[in-house]
């Protein structure tokens, strides 16, 4: 289970390796995508609060990236936070995740991304539920839910 620390920690002495990489040019990206979700992944933006799809639904199965179909969450660690984003607990595997210190906006966070892809997901913040005290903010458009990948991790 990945802590806080841990995440700090990959993100200023680096991520752990994916298992695969997908690279696309701005282009392919743009005819794959639609317009939204090209500027939340691929242009670090957000949806509004209590906009997204998937901010209220709990149904079970497995939130993959929109841009590759990386598996990132699963439904079993989804929870309300009452943020008006969907939000995890933890990554499906530890190197779903990709980290970056964010210091836009006047504030450090840390930003996390798929690490196959590089796509924009949302943040992580160390106020989550127990036991890892984490809170995946995650943005509903960067992400799909698979229905099907039930229990197949």
């Amino acid at each position: 289970m990945l802590t806080w620390k841990e995440v700090i920690n990959f993100s200023v002495n680096g991520n752990p390796t994916p298992d695969r990489r997908v690279e696309k040019t701005e282009a392919e990206w743009r005819a794959q995508l639609t317009p939204e979700q090209f500027r939340i992944t691929r242009l670090k933006g957000t949806e509004r609060p209590h906009s997204g799809a998937l901010c209220s639904i709990y149904d079970e199965g497995k939130y993959n990236c929109v841009c590759c179909g990386t598996p990132l969450f699963d439904s079993t660690i989804k929870f309300s936070s009452g943020t008006g984003w969907p939000s995890f607990t933890q990554p499906i595997k530890e190197n779903a995740i990709k980290y970056e210190k964010d210091s836009s906006f006047g504030m450090v966070r840390v930003e996390v991304m798929c690490n196959t892809c590089d796509g924009h997901l949302g943040h992580v913040f160390p106020d989550g539920p127990e036991p890892s005290g984490l809170r995946y903010c995650i943005n509903s458009e960067s992400m799909t839910l698979d229905k099907e990948a039930v229990n197949d991790n």
